[in-house]
């Protein structure tokens, strides 16, 4: 059955889920259905595959659905989409070696069932390769469904931008920013290869069904050109909306910016206008598309602009406008952990108690100060007990030669004071010889990996000292979910979760901050983000009577900023504390100048924080607020 685009806006069928979790185990489901009916009437199941971090959680269902439920892989055949050239199977990246880490060795999948395109073949091999890989597509009779991720070029498989719906399965160069966002699985934009093997979008076109998943506000924009702008080569994805049998499956971070969600009021959708955030939401996106203050908006203005229904509950534009600038108003606060012996009614923080236990959870070693440094300082310097927890080690995110120096630092350090006989100068040859022979995307060695750690913890204890928090509030979780030594990290575990409810429980904080920076392109801010959530549900349930006075706000700023209309409290920051949080974001030297991994962003953090922060504040002002240098915002989370 054909699937039917929701909006008049949408051109592709799509389906938005609460969050990934849910949205992979439906699809993982509707896998397993259908190999069970190809089963039952004795046919093969043909599966075209994809790779990356997108589909990980429906491989680990698949697995599951086998393991615990016994679905059976035996008639199941695939075909994958893509492959790095040239590219050796056993690599770290090799996405041979991926699906059989996620999937493959976990299943009774036939050996010989098994398509991956071929990144070892001599160039002048390829071309016959490709062909042969389209013969044996048709002779198993079509692909019955084919999973798809998207890239921020609006690539499917590798095919690029300029390739054509009629393209077949094909060497191909990369393009530019797949090769920039592909840089921290290969430690570095350098080695990553320059071509790859790719399905063509015709070769896709011609799958039975088609699901394509996307995830994260990183895959937002894309997202609504492929399913609402024309069909083009220059986002070959759009070319989907040719195919009669397509289902996109989002989360809501990955569907933000559809119509349907962004403007809901523009697609004719019946719009509940007695709850507040749907009117807030309207009235600043009505304010900032004329460029008007909120209070300068007209009747006019509403009707002509798809707002006639908001208009005609509320009466005069007069009274939505005064609701929502008074909501705003309410949101700008000096005091984030509550200003004591004053009245808090329209404050977004209680006055008392006073002062706070503060515990701030950072998922990386710089996190804190890079997205809510000022409210970090300001916190210290008004008295609260702040405490900072830091989540992972962030080693992976160290350049090797910073580990060479401080390991010939501590050699020398040993020498100059004779404080033993060898041991350290051992110790930096063993460093200095491993990394002079490392491989490209090679596993750093426990050695180095500690090294790294402790470069990344030296720092993180800087800045906290420069903003005055003692030593004794500073913690180093070190999630075991992270420690692999790779960008690609464990799923979230039992660990994890006991080792974040222990720091909870041991601080009892009447206040917590959490990065809800979910466009974090690696994934370590949504596994960060998800232990805390599941510790605090624990911990709920298990009756933790501290709960009752704790108040849990998410900041952003590493990766984008919170929507005007999503802020919930926003801490202004004069010059001189942008300055300030500046000096503890550069307190972090081995992220200075040129972060590792830096992100589809090539600019250094702190210029990033920065000029988010100034935008925030520009917002504001624009919409008729008090003008500020900087502001970070926060929205709260209801647990």
């Amino acid at each position: 059955m054909q699937n039917a685009p929701e909006s008049r806006a949408e051109r592709l069928a799509t389906t938005i889920y609460p969050d990934s979790e849910l949205a992979s185990v439906a699809v993982a489901r509707q896998i397993a259905d259908l190999i069970r009916q190809r089963a039952a009437e004795g046919r093969a199941c043909v599966l075209g595959l994809a790779t990356g971090s997108t589909p990980t959680r429906l491989y680990e269902e698949l697995v599951r659905l086998h393991q615990q439920d016994g679905l059976s892989f035996a008639n199941v055949v695939t075909f994958n989409l893509d492959e790095y050239y040239p590219m050796p199977p056993d690599s770290l990246q090799s996405y041979v070696r991926f699906m059989r880490e996620y999937l493959f060795d976990h299943v009774d999948i036939r050996p010989e069932n098994v398509h991956i395109p071929d990144g070892t073949l001599p160039l002048e091999q390829v071309a016959d390769f490709c062909r042969r890989y389209e013969e044996q597509i048709r002779a198993a009779g079509g692909i019955d469904l084919q999973v798809l991720g998207i890239g921020r070029t609006g690539h499917i498989g590798f095919n690029e931008p300029g390739s054509g719906a009629a393209s077949r399965t094909r060497l191909i160069t990369l393009d530019h920013i797949t090769r920039t966002d592909a840089a921290s699985d290969f430690y570095g934009e350098e080695n990553v290869p320059r071509r790859a093997l790719t399905m063509g979008v015709g070769t896709i076109l011609e799958a039975h069904e088609i699901v394509l998943l996307a995830w994260g506000e990183g895959k937002a924009a894309v997202v609504k050109r492929m399913v609402e702008g024309e069909p083009t080569d220059s986002v070959p994805a759009t070319y989907l909306q040719r195919h009669p049998n397509v289902r996109v499956v989002l989360d809501e971070a990955a569907g933000a910016e559809l119509t349907r969600q962004k403007t809901p009021w523009l697609v004719g959708r019946p719009l509940d206008w007695q709850h507040a955030p749907t009117v807030r939401k309207a009235v600043t996106w009505l304010a900032r598309t004329l460029q008007k203050p909120i209070l300068k908006l007209t009747d006019e203005d509403y009707n002509e602009n798809g707002l006639s229904e908001l208009l005609a509950q509320s009466g005069l534009a007069y009274d939505s406008n005064i609701r929502v600038f008074r909501q705003l108003q309410r949101t700008i606060t000096g005091w984030p952990g509550g200003k004591p012996n004053a009245d808090d009614t329209d404050r977004p923080e209680r006055a008392a108690p006073f002062p706070k236990r503060v515990l701030i959870f950072s998922p990386h070693p710089d996190d804190d100060v890079i997205s809510m440094g000022g409210t970090l300082l300001r916190l210290v310097d008004q008295g609260h007990d702040v405490h900072v927890a830091y989540q992972t080690s962030g080693n992976i995110a160290v350049f090797d030669d910073e580990a060479i120096r401080f390991a010939e630092f501590v050699a020398e350090y040993d020498e100059m004071f004779r404080l033993d006989e060898q041991p350290a100068e051992t110790l930096y040859q063993r460093v200095a010889d491993f990394l002079r022979n490392k491989l490209p995307g090679q596993v750093d060695s426990e050695e180095v990996q500690q090294i790294k750690g402790l470069i990344r913890r030296g720092e993180a204890k800087s800045a906290c000292r420069y903003a005055g928090i003692p030593d004794a509030n500073i913690h180093f979780q070190d999630l075991p979910f992270y420690e692999t030594g790779r960008v690609r990290k464990k799923p979230i575990g039992e660990a994890d979760i006991r080792l974040t409810m222990d720091l909870l429980n041991q601080v009892q904080p009447q206040q917590v901050y959490a990065a809800g920076d979910l466009s974090d392109p690696h994934g370590t801010h949504r596994v960060c983000l998800a232990a805390i959530f599941e510790a605090i549900r624990r911990l709920k349930a298990a009756g933790a009577t501290w709960l009752t006075e704790c108040r849990v706000w998410l900041y952003r700023g590493a990766w984008q900023e919170w929507d005007v209309d999503q802020i919930e409290m926003a801490v202004p920051l004069s010059p001189q504390e942008l300055t300030r949080k500046r000096r503890a974001i550069f307190k972090h030297q081995s992220q200075k100048d040129r972060p590792l991994f830096p992100g589809a962003d090539q600019r250094e953090f702190w210029q990033r924080a920065e000029e988010r922060n100034r935008t925030t504040a520009r917002l504001y002002d624009q919409l008729g607020l008090p003008e500020y240098e900087g502001i970070e915002a926060f929205v709260r989370w209801h647990f």
